[in-house]
């Protein structure tokens, strides 16, 4: 580990922890410290892989502390996977997470590997997909999940066959934008659709990594609200003077940011919160949406439970942000057709964009800097912040860098 004192915080996908690890926690922040960093990761293919982010990514922040400043710092590690836009060569490797899915896994990643071009083979992709995600449906085609009441994605219920096309052309799209050209899609006439079936596995690719998406959806969620935030909450009323800083990666940004609502009432240990890339909503801490205003963003307001800034890092860059996180949104809340969906791409339909593709959105007073300016002039000192990081974060996993531990410590009050 490249800092000291460091410790972990380990949480299983409900939440629950080891026995008597408040208490440790409580008893480093009692140490002497002023200041507690706690960095919880995006999706990752294990506790170490987990372990040496956190390492990377605190290496720049002694340097940057000023005199007098007594930092301590923690991981969260929590059982997730690697994000779209990360590398998965072996899909196997998600049973690490999901081990009661692994018959579902073996044969995933065999039809995967084999992409047979037949539509019964697309039908059984769907069928896993649904096992794999606990989503069942009924007789007359409703569908539901199991547990407490949650929207299923459309994608997970409609015609497989056609999902997988509609990610094709996604990833066909962007490439032809990166290339500079323009998009082959997938429902052309020259080929015609359900032509060359066995093109459409690489859209499945992407449809099993969006089907992990939405259950780390929930898991992120339910750790930071049932995990971390009461866990916070005990370590402020053993060291009531110790400031928390909450640093979270992608689905660990979703994870910091619900902790907020999982503090117990009256408790604001919080002092900052930075989240790099975050992978929810740019509407959550919204008390109304622009295109509903009868209804409000997830976390409404819970940047009030902090006692400075909540700042959101994001990038244009950052293509699983910017492309495949909207698409997943738009058809895991909208009905409407596939191919409705699919005349959406490329679009810039704000309902559905990510808070580490465009930042804080639809709350009043949110400031907006580029990272130059920060950089030179700090953070402001409360309320909610969109940093434009496009001039270092090149990709969604792009966060070790020293600027951005800069804009951490800035949020922080502790820099020099």
């Amino acid at each position: 580990m490249s800092v000291e004192p460091y410790r972990e915080i380990t949480f299983d996908k409900e939440g629950d922890g080891p026995a008597g690890q408040p208490a440790a926690l409580a008893a480093l922040a009692r140490q002497g410290l002023t200041d507690l960093v706690v960095f919880a990761h995006g999706w990752n293919s294990s506790p170490a892989g987990a372990t040496r982010l956190c390492s990377d990514f605190f290496e720049p922040f002694p340097g940057l502390l000023a005199p007098g400043v007594e930092a301590g710092y923690a991981g969260v590690i929590w059982p997730s996977m690697m994000f779209t836009g990360e590398p998965v060569p072996d899909y196997r490797a998600l049973v690490t997470v999901l081990p009661e899915k692994e018959p579902v896994l073996d044969r995933l990643t065999e039809l995967l590997a084999t992409a047979p071009a037949d539509e019964a083979a697309f039908a059984e992709f769907g069928a896993l997909l649904r096992e794999l995600t606990d989503v069942a449906v009924d007789g007359d085609g409703r569908a539901g999940a199991a547990g407490p009441r949650e929207p299923v994605p459309a994608f997970l219920v409609a015609d497989p066959l056609e999902v997988c096309a509609l990610f094709t052309e996604a990833l066909e799209a962007d490439a032809g934008a990166a290339e500079g050209s323009g998009p082959n899609g997938a429902f052309g006439p020259a080929e015609g659709f359900r032509a060359g079936l066995g093109r459409y596995w690489k859209g499945a690719r992407e449809v099993l990594r969006q089907a992990t998406y939405y259950v780390m959806k929930k898991r992120a969620g339910r750790v930071g609200e049932s995990g971390l935030g009461p866990l916070l909450g005990e370590v402020a009323r053993a060291a009531p003077r110790v400031r928390v800083h909450l640093v979270g990666h992608s689905m660990g940004a979703r994870l910091v940011a619900y902790a907020l609502r999982g503090l117990p009432s009256g408790a604001r240990p919080v002092a900052s919160v930075t989240l790099l890339q975050g992978a929810f909503s740019h509407y959550a801490f919204a008390a109304r949406l622009p295109h509903d205003p009868g209804r409000a963003g997830a976390l409404r307001d819970l940047q009030n439970r902090v006692r400075g800034p909540v700042v959101a890092c994001y990038s244009r860059h950052d293509t699983a942000l910017g492309v495949f996180y909207p698409l997943a949104s738009r058809l895991a809340g909208d009905s409407a057709s596939l191919t409705r969906a699919a005349g959406l791409l490329g679009s810039d339909d704000p309902r559905w964009a990510a808070i580490g593709h465009d930042g804080v959105q639809a709350v009043p007073g949110t400031a907006v800097r580029p990272l130059a300016a920060v950089l030179r002039d700090g953070v402001p000192s409360s309320g909610c912040v969109s940093v434009d990081t496009e001039d270092v974060v090149r990709s969604h996993s792009d966060i070790c860098r020293a600027e951005l531990a800069r804009v951490v410590v800035s949020a922080a009050r502790t820099g020099r």
